[in-house]
């Protein structure tokens, strides 16, 4: 496993379109979720241990946040040929099984996670209606053990957004797995 911090994409970047498809067998691109007033990329994988220990913080996120226009997409760019367990089929049991409502998309050609400057799992990024970039870096302040959690930065992010407030520019890098690269 080797540790890496998200690449900090400047603040103010455009999200770029892409055309994926999710673990419900349909694709989607950045216009699908066009009526989302935040949305929320993160590009993870099944068996990445930092996205296993905060996988439950994150749905909990993205359902307490849903009614006010929130939208998390899953995006898993990794090499499923050596790495069998971040597979499509895969991806529809580790969606099931961690309870992700929101869709979970397959970055087979890794593509949009190049195009996104992701490099590990999780990387977050978090769009405004206008889908610019306002927020890149970690959930909080305690990936082993949500019990420590003293900041919840991405939880604040959204709220501070929703709120019609600018960000700091100080943001913390997220941290995880590289991305398993072909």
């Amino acid at each position: 496993m080797v540790l890496l911090n998200s690449a900090m994409v400047p603040l103010g970047t455009e999200a770029v379109d892409f055309h994926l498809k999710g673990v419900d067998d349909r694709e989607h691109s950045l216009d699908s979720f066009s009526d989302s007033e935040v949305l929320v990329l993160i590009f993870m994988c099944n068996h990445c241990p930092y996205v296993k220990a905060t996988i439950g913080r994150l749905v909990a996120l993205a359902e307490k946040f849903r009614e006010r226009g929130v939208l998390f997409v899953g995006i898993n760019p990794n090499d499923a040929v050596n790495y069998p367990e971040d597979s499509f089929e895969n991806m529809k049991v580790f969606a099931a099984e961690s309870g992700m409502f929101f869709p979970y998309l397959h970055d087979e050609t890794q593509e949009v996670a190049k195009a996104y400057d992701a490099v590990c799992t999780p990387d977050i990024y978090l769009y405004g209606s206008e889908r610019r970039l306002l927020y890149r870096g970690r959930i909080d302040d305690n990936w082993q053990d949500e019990s420590q959690v003293t900041s919840r930065d991405l939880q604040s992010a959204i709220e501070t957004v929703l709120e019609g407030r600018p960000l700091s520019d100080e943001q913390h890098p997220s941290m995880g797995c590289s991305i398993k690269w072909k």
